[in-house]
């Protein structure tokens, strides 16, 4: 008996069931069902093995405008890979502003895997490693490179 069902019981709004004693349950149980077709299950049918293939979008924005249809990609639990390279610096801004909240909002993560590429994840998304600290990496290799020819 469901939560509501006693709380409903116990205002007065839904009858009280009629309680079996436990040796009249068992022989219940015990009597054999002699017509098959008599036996009716309700029940829901899951395949365990499903190979649902999650698409990954890849979005080149060019201006503000372009934001919400990458969020409706997101709201519909579909991963967003974000190139910002065709856009203004100010309207890129605006847009990583934008998707960031609906990230947040939507309790996922943004990552950075790139110079102006962002790669935006939802909640059922399980995103691994970092590049990032590849490119510091890379970048400081550069670094050192260029003051050793110097």
């Amino acid at each position: 008996m469901s939560f509501v069902n006693k709380f409903m019981q116990f205002i007065g709004l839904a009858e009280e069931e009629e309680k079996i004693p436990a040796s009249q349950m068992v022989k219940e149980a015990e009597e054999p069902q002699n017509d098959v077709m008599s036996v009716q299950r309700k029940g829901t049918v899951v395949n365990l093995h499903t190979n649902k293939q999650v698409k990954v979008i890849l979005s080149e924005p060019e201006c503000y405008s372009d934001a919400q249809m990458i969020a409706d990609y997101l709201r519909a639990r579909r991963p967003v890979v974000i190139n910002l390279h065709k856009a203004p610096f100010d309207q890129a801004i605006r847009v990583i502003d934008f998707i960031s909240g609906t990230i947040y909002a939507l309790g996922g993560r943004m990552d950075k895997i790139g110079h102006q590429i962002f790669l935006c994840a939802p909640e059922n998304v399980d995103v691994q490693g970092s590049i990032s600290e590849f490119l510091n990496t890379k970048e400081e290799q550069h670094r050192v490179s260029q003051t050793q020819l110097r």
